[in-house]
């Protein structure tokens, strides 16, 4: 027998879904979005819209631009394997870019291209509503901590405040990057270490807070 709660929990997951394709289909036919001549169709995200986790990285490459799915190349296989080893099923979270076409060449997006995809990329986070934000690579970091070095704040959870609600961010490196070398590699793995620890400190902290004399009271992530 379903739990008494789970029409409304279901009534949630489809809205969250109404509203995902209904943005995509809005992007589909922006015609002002660049890098669309080229692409072979849209990226614009994949996984579990009711997740707690929304992992962004950068620009689709050559793989995803042929299946309309983020990170299924050598970075995706990383990605999921390092999400394995903590415990995390890659369809138990949310994974998009800041571009949702393919740059040529697989060449960096422009700051100018980042830019028109944002009120997207932001109505995406509004959307899934998750605790965590998972940043993969510069670009999508610079998003929320313009001006930071990846090399400094990388694997280290910061309280951020985007669309609407106070949620941690965790800055990685992407998996792209660790498939060059074995020091950002192993950075890498040991960053997502954190990831659980991350999400059960926010998680006692939610529950501590329900609590009268502790409602002020603010759990440090470090």
């Amino acid at each position: 027998m379903w739990p008494k709660y789970w029409p409304e929990c279901y009534n949630i997951i489809m809205a969250k879904q109404d509203e995902l394709i209904q943005l995509k289909s809005e992007a589909e036919e922006d015609k002002n979005l660049p890098l669309r001549q080229g692409a072979t169709q849209i990226v614009f995200g994949d996984g579990n819209p009711e997740s707690e986790f929304f992992f962004l990285g950068e620009a689709p490459g050559f793989f995803e631009d042929q299946k309309g799915v983020p990170f299924v190349g050598k970075a995706g296989q990383l990605l999921n394997e390092t999400l394995k080893e903590i415990g995390i099923e890659r369809g138990k979270i949310w994974i998009s870019n800041v571009v949702y076409f393919r740059p040529s060449e697989n060449r960096d997006p422009t700051p100018e291209e980042i830019a028109a995809f944002r009120p997207y990329v932001d109505r995406q986070i509004e959307i899934i509503d998750p605790q965590v934000i998972v940043t993969l690579g510069r670009f999508s970091m610079a998003k929320f901590l313009p001006g930071a070095k990846i090399s400094q704040v990388h694997g280290k959870p910061k309280w951020i405040m985007t669309a609407g609600q106070r949620r941690v961010l965790v800055p990685m490196y992407h998996p792209a990057a660790a498939l060059r070398g074995t020091g950002i590699m192993n950075e890498f793995k040991n960053d997502f270490q954190n990831i659980p620890r991350v999400l059960r400190k926010i998680e006692r902290e939610a529950e501590e807070s329900e609590q009268p004399n502790q409602i002020n009271r603010q759990i440090s992530l470090f």
